[in-house]
Parts: C-alpha cells; structure tokens; sequence
C-alpha cells in the first residue's frame, strides 16, 4: 500500500506534546464530521495508532510525538493516491493548530 507522511515541529517537549494532541482523534471527528464514517484511535505511551474512514476509503497510521517533532505516517488505499498531499496537508495543520 502506498504510504503518506508528514511531521510538524514543537518546543513543548514530549509529555506535554502529547497531552495536546490526546483529542487528536476526536478533534479530526468533530472538525470533519461531515466527511469521516469513522475515527478511532488508541494511545500507547507516544503513539496514537488510529484509522480514519472518509469517502469509503480507510487511512490506517500512527501519530508519533517525541521531543521536539511530531509525525504523522501511515496507509493509504492505492485510490487515495491522488489526495495524499491534500490528506498530508490537512494533517500537519491540525497537528499546528494543536501545538501552538
């Protein structure tokens, strides 16, 4: 499956990173309510592993926060292709939003 990735910079170090972007997955339902079928997603220590369904399509990843980055890599469905810098973009800005 081809894969998308994208990370954001942050100076509030790891803990506090992470207790930021806790929300990370029921902020992207409600901001996107009207777009997602599902969202899920289960912290374990620094990494939320989540699945996001839009528009049939299933995005598998993780979110990784560690001490002064937080990335975003994951799956998409060879379908997505064409949207996986929109879905990249997307990302990083909600990851931005939640960091400052």
């Amino acid at each position: 499956m081809p894969e998308f990735r994208t990370e954001v910079t942050h100076q509030l170090g790891e803990g506090p990173a992470v207790e930021r972007l806790k929300g990370f997955v029921e902020d992207a339902r409600r901001r996107f309510q009207d777009h997602l079928q599902k969202a899920e997603g289960v912290w374990r220590g620094n990494v939320l592993e989540f699945s996001l369904k839009a528009a049939g399509f299933t995005v598998t990843g993780q979110l990784i926060v560690e001490e002064a980055v937080a990335r975003v890599q994951g799956q998409l469905p060879f379908l997505a292709v064409p949207m996986r810098g929109m879905i990249e973009q997307r990302i990083a800005e909600q990851l931005r939003s939640e960091l400052s």
